[in-house]
């Protein structure tokens, strides 16, 4: 089922895709902020008014944006593949390695939420802040575990929908 199928679709998936491409969107919206914060700071900079903490924004921006489009790439198919090695093979095997891939995906967001969740605890206890404009970091990280759930989400549909591939293949 392609992106467009399933954002179409009615029910749980629909509702899940379309709440992930909405997130991915957000997350390309923070990144066009960052280079607008960037281009702002670099402008100034030629004239004497440089944009204070641009890469702390930056820093946090860009790591907010990155977690954004995980669950979609994660959806859509769209993560790194190594091509060279099925190649040559059969459907069902490549439907196998593809829902071993949203397994270890669902996995892997599983163990990511549990220990952003407890960084984002230990930011916040010992009160970690940027150096110049004193955001905390712990803020960062709500997006970010955001991400994470929705990243969850993905790889259970994923699953779902390659399980459902394999055992009609």
């Amino acid at each position: 089922m392609s992106a467009d199928q399933q954002e179409g679709s009615s029910g749980l998936v629909g509702a899940a895709s379309r709440l992930i491409t909405g997130w991915a969107l957000l997350g390309g919206i923070v990144l066009l902020l960052v280079v607008a914060v960037n281009m702002v700071s670099i402008i100034g900079s030629m004239f004497g008014k440089p944009f204070p903490g641009d890469f702390e924004l930056t820093e946090m921006g860009v790591a907010v944006a990155v977690f954004s489009f995980l669950p979609y790439c994660q959806l859509v198919g769209a993560n790194v593949s190594a091509d060279i090695f099925t190649s040559g093979a059969s459907k069902r095997m490549i439907a196998f390695f593809t829902l071993l891939g949203s397994l270890i995906a669902l996995g892997f967001a599983i163990l990511l939420i549990w220990r952003m969740y407890f960084g984002m605890l230990d930011q916040r206890e010992y009160d970690y802040t940027t150096t110049i404009l004193q955001i905390p970091h712990w803020l960062a990280f709500i997006p970010i575990l955001i991400s994470l759930a929705l990243l969850a989400v993905a790889a259970a549909v994923t699953l779902l929908r390659d399980a459902d591939v394999l055992s009609k293949g």
